[in-house]
């Protein structure tokens, strides 16, 4: 009983670590330092607030762990409901998460290795802006192009609360839309780019503070997700007929 509320407490409090860290170093950071279509205003920017940019980078590590270890988390809370399911999107997760701190790299590593003394004795200053920017504008492409990853996840985990009983179907449902939207974004990206557009993101930071209040305060019903363990022990034990 202790471990699986343990879990749920745990799942708390790396959502609410992921979402400062999101916020942070996906919105604010890139929000505050970027001037849309102005390569120099951008490098500038960021060669003037270093120590903003470094914490932006930051703040998203301590998203990218959160996220690695919500992997687990929601494995152990929803491997009862199916757990080859939960497994797949661990897997989905995980690879969200890897291929973001790709795009990350792009983002951090371009503008400081650009800034660097070296580079200014090859490139003029207005070359090191289009290249700075250039990093940047991968880094916003490519996290872009593989939200579908995370979509995915979102959407089975969603199912699977739906499912499990222990937790209540609204999360579930909530989770579901928050995949969606990330699987749409992706694909109105690739196919449709004019359709594509941020409001399909917008239920996923109402959703994360609704899980994390949820987990939190009521975390999981601990006699239902005893009965689902039972059963799923049950089925996994061999025949003796």
């Amino acid at each position: 009983m202790t471990s699986v509320q343990t879990y749920a407490r745990v799942a708390a409090i790396l959502f609410l670590i992921s979402f400062v860290g999101g916020s942070i170093g996906e919105f604010y950071v890139p929000t505050t330092l970027i001037a849309s279509g102005d390569p120099t205003a951008t490098f500038n920017n960021i060669a003037a607030h270093e120590w903003l940019f470094r914490l932006g980078f930051a703040a998203y590590l301590l998203e990218g762990l959160c996220d690695a270890a919500l992997s687990l988390v929601f494995y152990v809370l929803l491997k009862p409901v199916d757990r080859n399911l939960a497994l797949l999107a661990a897997f989905f997760g995980l690879i969200s998460t890897a291929h973001f701190a790709i795009c990350e790299m792009f983002f951090f590593g371009g503008p400081m290795l650009l800034m660097n003394p070296v580079f200014s004795q090859a490139f003029s200053r207005e070359q090191l802006s289009a290249l700075s920017y250039l990093f940047i504008r991968i880094y916003a492409y490519g996290s872009g192009l593989f939200m579908v990853f995370y979509g995915s996840a979102s959407l089975i985990r969603g199912y699977l609360m739906y499912r499990s009983g222990y937790l209540p179907r609204f999360l579930g449902a909530l989770l579901g839309l928050v995949g969606v939207g990330f699987i749409l974004r992706t694909f109105t990206l690739v196919l449709a780019p004019t359709y594509s557009s941020n409001l399909l993101l917008l239920p996923a930071p109402i959703t994360i503070l609704v899980l994390t209040l949820w987990f939190l305060i009521k975390g999981v019903d601990v006699q239902k997700w005893e009965a689902r363990v039972i059963a799923m022990r049950a089925t996994d034990r061999p025949s003796l007929a």
